[in-house]
């Protein structure tokens, strides 16, 4: 599992063709809302969970997916982008875990649609 404590998330891009990555591990009935990539790491957001990208050595060959079902976030912040601060953010703490997740998005984001999916979870 991806140790979100120490894992400094780069701002993240918006990347459709990034959700490829994670395809195999959707279940059935399983919608894609959108996908974002840092340099190599990126994130994944279905109706159901976000999956966490962390690709690992000098090849990239080894992976670590990390799922995070919308229905144990217990809290969740966004920020969405401005007129001169064009970043977003979303911060989420799961049941479970000590520190809250941050992901930070440059450019346009889905992060306001994706948060209606969380608040319906919890």
């Amino acid at each position: 599992m991806i140790d979100f404590s120490n894992k400094k998330f780069l701002k993240l891009k918006q990347d459709p063709g990034y959700a490829s990555k994670v395809e195999p591990l959707l279940v059935h009935d399983e919608m894609i809302l959108d996908s974002y990539k840092s340099v190599r790491d990126g994130v994944v957001f279905t109706d159901r969970r976000i999956i966490s990208v962390n690709v690992q050595g000098l090849t990239g060959k080894k992976v670590d997916f990390t799922s995070i079902p919308y229905n144990k976030i217990v809290l969740f912040s966004v920020e969405t982008a401005g007129t001169f601060d064009l970043d977003a953010e979303l911060d989420i703490r799961v049941s479970g875990m000590n520190q809250p997740i941050r992901f930070e998005f440059r450019g346009s984001s889905k992060v306001v649609e994706i948060s209606k999916y969380i608040a319906q979870a919890i």
